[in-house]
């Protein structure tokens, strides 16, 4: 799971580039990178809306999901 700083450094991130700021938490070929851009490509606010959504709530359960198993 990603620390508060982390996280506060993406979303920061994410409203001054949108897409720069899920890149980071997701990757360059992602689905929620390339939705970032189109939004934001279109709309800035719409792309930053789009981008914090994607670090807090997208990227929270992408942490659950990911998690190494241990014995």
């Amino acid at each position: 799971m990603a620390s508060r700083c982390e996280v506060f450094l993406e979303i920061l991130l994410a409203i001054l580039v949108p897409p720069l700021g899920v890149f980071f938490r997701h990757g360059c070929c992602s689905c929620e990178f390339l939705i970032c851009l189109i939004l934001t490509l279109l709309g800035y606010v719409p792309g930053i809306i789009y981008a914090i959504y994607a670090i807090v709530v997208r990227g929270h359960d992408q942490d659950e999901e990911w998690r190494p198993l241990t014995a």
